[in-house]
Formats: C-alpha cells, sequence, structure tokens
C-alpha cells in the first residue's frame, strides 16, 4: 500500500503514469520524445547541409568522422541515463521523492564528473584518435578542429541527455522537449552565420559550425537548469539535497551495473551497422549509395519504437515501483499495438511514396533509385519487428533486465544476420544482404518474446526492489509502499 506524506509529494511537473488509460497514456507520453528525436535527426541533416554546401565535401566528411567518436563516447552517458531513468520511474511509483533525487543526483554527478574529465582529455588525444580511425589527410584538419570543439560542448550536453531522462522517469517528457527546441533552432541559425561570417563575425569555417552546436548546448543546458529550479520540477536539489550529487555507493553500484550493458547495446548495433556497410561496399558504387539513402530512410523508420520504448520504460518502471503487477503485461500490450500501428503505417506510406522520398537524397535521375526501391521493399518490413523486440526491452529494462537484451541482439545481429548472408549469397547475391534484415529482426523479435514471458525477470524485479527498500529505510527511515506484489 503506498503511503502519503509531507515529503511524498512530488510537486509540479510530475505525472502520475500508474493511473489512467493505458493506450492514450502512453501514446502522449511518447509524442515529446519522438518529436525530440526527429528534432535530433533533422538538426544533423540541416547542419550537414550547411558544412557541406559552404564549406564541401572535404568538411561534410570531416564531421561525420567527428561524429563517430562523440556516438562511442555518448554511448556510455545514454547507458546511464537509462539506468537513472528507470530507478527513477521505480522511485515515484512507490512515492519516494527523495530516493528518485538521490538517484537523479548520483547520476548527475556521476555523468557531469566523467564528462569534465573526458572534455579535456578528448581535446588533447583527439589527434591520436583521428590517426586510429585512419582519417584521410585532406579531412584531418577539419575533423580535428571539429572535433576538438565539440568535446568542448560536451558537458552541456551530458547535463542535458541526463536531466532529460531523468525527468522522463518522473513523468515528464515535456520539459526536455522544450530545451531540444531551443538547442536545434539556436544551432541551425548560428551554422550558416558562424560558418560563413556575417557583419562583424569574421568567417570561421568548420570551427563556426562546432562552436555553433557547442554555443547551442550550452544555452539549452542552463535555461533547462534554470526552468527545473523556477517551476520548482520534482527532481530539483536543494540544500541537503545537494549532496546528492556526491554519487551514493549503492546508487552507483545500480547506474553502472545497469548502465554499462545499455550503453553496450548501442555499441553492437552501431557495430553490426558498420560491418553491413562494408559487405554493401562490395557490391559497387550504385549500391553503396542506394544504401545510403535507405539508411536515411530507415533513421525515421526506427524513432517511434525507440520513443514508445522509452516512454515504456519510464511508465513500467513506475508500475513496478507501485507495485502493480496486473497493469505490467497491459501497457508492454498497448506499446506493441503502438509501434506495429505508428511503423506498419509509416512502412507502407514509404513503399507506396518510395520513389519520390528516394529521390530527395539520390536526386530523381539517379540509376540507384531504382535500387534502394528495390532495397526498402525486401528490407523496410522489417522495422516493425524491430520494433516490436524493442518494445519487450523497454519493459524488462524497467525490471532491470540488461544482459538478456544484450545476448538477443548479439545472436540476432552476428550469427544469425550475418550468417544468413554468407549462407543465401550464392543463390541470392546482393538480395541476401536485404533479406538478411528481417530474418535478423524475426529471430530477434521470438528470442526477445520467450525472454519477456520467462517468469524470472519478474521475481527479480521484486527482490531488488524490495533489496533497495531495504537500503532506504536505513538512509531515510521510510520506505513503505515499495513492497510490490509479484509482477
Amino acid at each position: 500500500m503506498r503511503e502519503d506524506g509531507p515529503q511524498r509529494g512530488p510537486g509540479q511537473g510530475h505525472r502520475d503514469l500508474t493511473k489512467g488509460p493505458i493506450l492514450s497514456t502512453l501514446l502522449v507520453f511518447s509524442a515529446p520524445t519522438l518529436a525530440s528525436n526527429i528534432l535530433q535527426a533533422l538538426n544533423g541533416s540541416v547542419n550537414s547541409v550547411w558544412v557541406g554546401r559552404l564549406l564541401g565535401d572535404s568538411a561534410l566528411a570531416a564531421t561525420a568522422n567527428a561524429n563517430v567518436v562523440m556516438f562511442l563516447v555518448f554511448a556510455a552517458v545514454f547507458g546511464f541515463g537509462m539506468a537513472a531513468t528507470v530507478k527513477v520511474g521505480q522511485a515515484f511509483g512507490a512515492g519516494q521523492v527523495d530516493a528518485a533525487r538521490r538517484t537523479f543526483g548520483t547520476a548527475i554527478g556521476l555523468c557531469l564528473g566523467l564528462s569534465l574529465v573526458l572534455a579535456p582529455l578528448g581535446w588533447v588525444l583527439t589527434p591520436a584518435l583521428l590517426h586510429a580511425m585512419r582519417t584521410p589527410p585532406e579531412i584531418f584538419d577539419y575533423a580535428l578542429t571539429y572535433l576538438r570543439l565539440i568535446f568542448v560542448a560536451m558537458p552541456a550536453s551530458t547535463i542535458t541527455v541526463i536531466v532529460g531522462m531523468g525527468l522522463r522517469g518522473a513523468g515528464d517528457a515535456q520539459t526536455s522537449l522544450r530545451f531540444m527546441i531551443v538547442s536545434v533552432v539556436l544551432d541551425i541559425a548560428l551554422n550558416p552565420l558562424l560558418i560563413a561570417g556575417f557583419g562583424p563575425v569574421p568567417p570561421l569555417g568548420i570551427a563556426g559550425s562546432a562552436l555553433a552546436t557547442a554555443i547551442a548546448s550550452y544555452a539549452a543546458a542552463l535555461g533547462l537548469i534554470v526552468f527545473v529550479y523556477a517551476r520548482n520540477l520534482p527532481l530539483r536539489l536543494r540544500g541537503r539535497e545537494l549532496a546528492y550529487l556526491i554519487p551514493h555507493p549503492a546508487e552507483l553500484r545500480y547506474i553502472l551495473v545497469k548502465g554499462l550493458p545499455m550503453g553496450a547495446q548501442m555499441l553492437m548495433i552501431s557495430a553490426a551497422g558498420i560491418i553491413m556497410i562494408g559487405l554493401v561496399n562490395h557490391e559497387g558504387a550504385v549500391i553503396s549509395a542506394a544504401y545510403g539513402a535507405s539508411l536515411q530512410v530507415w533513421t525515421y523508420l526506427q524513432m517511434p519504437a525507440m520513443a514508445i520504448s522509452a516512454a515504456l520504460s519510464a511508465m513500467a518502471a513506475q508500475t513496478i515501483g507501485a507495485g502493480l503487477g496486473s497493469r505490467l503485461g497491459k501497457i508492454t500490450r498497448a506499446g506493441l499495438i503502438l509501434n506495429i500501428s505508428i511503423t506498419g503505417t509509416l512502412t507502407l506510406l514509404l513503399l507506396g511514396f518510395d520513389r519520390p522520398v528516394l529521390s530527395l537524397f539520390l536526386g530523381p535521375a539517379s540509376p540507384a533509385v531504382d535500387a534502394a526501391r528495390h532495397i526498402q521493399f525486401l528490407a523496410s518490413w522489417s522495422y516493425v519487428l524491430f520494433g516490436m523486440t524493442i518494445v519487450l526491452f523497454g519493459t524488462m529494462r524497467a525490471g532491470g533486465v540488461v544482459i538478456a537484451p544484450i545476448i538477443v541482439l548479439a545472436i540476432a545481429m552476428y550469427p544469425v544476420r550475418i550468417g544468413f548472408y554468407f549462407a543465401a549469397y550464392p543463390a541470392l547475391g546482393p538480395d541476401a544482404l536485404w533479406l538478411s534484415f528481417p530474418v535478423g529482426s524475426a529471430a530477434a523479435t521470438i528470442m526477445a518474446t520467450i525472454a519477456y514471458r520467462r517468469p524470472g525477470w519478474r521475481q527479480k524485479a521484486r527482490a531488488v526492489d524490495q533489496d533497495e527498500c531495504a537500503e532506504e529505510s536505513q538512509a531515510d527511515g521510510d520506505c513503505s509502499g515499495r513492497m510490490a506484489p509479484a509482477l
């Protein structure tokens, strides 16, 4: 039974995701995350256009090299942030606002501390990183300047990501969207101004593009912090709570143990993508261009599932914290219905209007358009299955399950997908590449379903919740409401 008390009132900005109609709540709650994902993708696309048109192909290639490095760095931040989202959600579900703030403080302290170390270290090590990546000499100087300034922006970007993910665990997805809009608008507006110069502003070239990103990042981070305190949002830290920024051992252990595998999932997906690009490149320039255009389209196609999964994790975490076991399965079913409906509709629209969409990236006269249409027909629908897998992982992640998803992805993306390619290539040729996507996705969905239906992770979630309750009772003498029944 949940206990109400003075410290438990979460305050303005908290949304109880354990009440109300599940499907509509999940849809509304996932919409801001989806909008944020789309804005980020559009931001990257627009900035690439500015860099490519104002500075040329070498500068554009330099940003791509730098972005690979930053993706690897932020994989860990994403993992830690997702772990914090789950723990914060469980605490809010149980009515433990102070416990949520303690988790949030540890996540901020850990990630901000890491970024303050990695930012200057990255500046110093950037030349070695670029040499290790075998960055071509003609783009090396561009990449060096760009990546160093992106490292300068890292602390601000880290704060924005972790605060946004923490707020999502508290049921607030709107605040981070507001400041994502601020960041994107500033970045897009400042890019051409700082690259080419205007009036008293001198042309800064590639440094201008990175500086625009840094300014936008710090402005958004500062605005987000001011907003959290001005609106007295539930995760703000005041007085003695500022000590929570010094990572608490138990909280730190949870975030590291759960967060590192979550970050590893991103790295595993990225590595599989790099392998696929290498296999595609063997088919020639036309096929490579067609595949590149397909990847651009698929970036948007997979966004609904990612947003639904992130929202579902917060919703399921609050449900687990509140001990509402009968609601958990309904949340998962709602997530699956939303994914099939939204991703399925987008896939049908893409296949129905594939030529004009692909022509945006390739040009209407490109010989790669027909090849890309063929790729889309064979592989695009696999993202409906991919979405089902990600939704199941979202619920399991809320229960603290992080190893099973890695195992599922490792099997599906490597022995299944790549194994199918090598086995089928003699008979199917390049089509073995495109068919390997639905084959791997189907295998992942089957394995994820089996893992989800196993009762062990539900029992473990309950046991972990009770163990944490015992730890919290020693710290503040109150964790009633955390004793959840079997899920």
